[in-house]
């Protein structure tokens, strides 16, 4: 049996998916993570991952 209506869980999953490029990103710029750790895991974590990492500089 489903837990909630699917639309409720997709936008859950995506606030939950901007909190986390945000926290990335953040790091990224602080040089407290490499950057190319950065791209790895925001193309793991995102479908949109390579748009970021043009946008940020990463690559």
């Amino acid at each position: 049996m489903p837990s909630g209506i699917e639309r409720v869980r997709e936008i859950r999953r995506r606030r939950t998916r901007k909190k986390k490029v945000a926290k990335l990103l953040a790091r990224a710029q602080a040089g407290t993570m490499e950057k190319s750790e950065v791209a790895r895991k925001l193309r793991r974590m995102t479908t949109g991952a390579e748009i970021i990492i043009a946008r940020e500089g990463l690559a």
